[in-house]
Formats: structure tokens, sequence, C-alpha cells
């Protein structure tokens, strides 16, 4: 299986709705892009727990091959021109894109712990 991309989202702190922001984000960019390419992508949106809070990821792949460089690029401009927008208007524009075919993808809750062994901090003991 190719391996995709990951993007964190990152959301303004005490943002009222902010798993069906980080959702319509990440579903609207994943959606816009599998569009303008005239590519079938599939993606997932997480909410990644840790043990200093929470933060949001969308991991975006291609069912069949490796995804070339520039997607990073496109899927960045397209998650900047979205976050722009007022949680209205992101609901506005996600029933719109189901209405023409987005089958989102639910908020998917993961846990991650820190792994000490890649830490800066054995770099520094000699």
């Amino acid at each position: 299986m190719p391996r995709g991309l990951e993007i964190n989202l990152r959301l303004k702190a005490g943002l009222a709705n902010e798993s069906f922001v980080a959702e319509a984000l990440g579903n609207l960019a994943a959606y816009r892009l599998g569009q303008q390419r005239a590519e079938r992508l599939e993606w997932q949106v997480l909410r990644v727990e840790g043990s200093g809070g929470h933060h949001y990821r969308l991991v975006v792949r291609h069912p069949e091959r490796a995804l070339d460089l520039g997607i990073r690029h496109e899927l960045h401009r397209l998650l900047e021109m979205l976050s722009k927008e007022d949680v209205a208007s992101l609901r506005t524009q996600f029933r719109d894109a189901e209405r023409s075919g987005l089958k989102p993808v639910p908020l998917r809750h993961v846990h991650e712990s820190v792994d000490l062994w890649h830490d800066n901090f054995w770099n520094w003991i000699g």
C-alpha cells in the first residue's frame, strides 16, 4: 500500500465546534484536491490524543500509487483558503460538497504516545 502524506491541522485555541471544523477542513480539502487532480484519493481526519492535549491531522493517500511531490503544496493551498472561512461558511460548503458527491469520512480518534528514543535528548549525550 503506497504511503500517503500527513498534514497537521492547527486550529485556534478555544474554537467552538473544533471537531466539526477539523472534520470539514480535512474532508473538503481532500475532496477538492481529488476533484482538481481528477484522481480518486483516500483520506482520514484524525483527532490525535497525546500526553499534552490533542491536535488534528489529515492523512491523504492514493489507493494505487505513491503521491507526487506537488500534492503537499496543493493541499496546503486548499487548507489555507478554507481556513479563512467562518464556521457557517464551512458548514454550507460541506453540505454543498456532499450534494455534489463528497462522501465524508468521520473524525477518527487515535492515541499517540511520545517515542522518547527518538527525542533530541539522546543527541546531546556523547
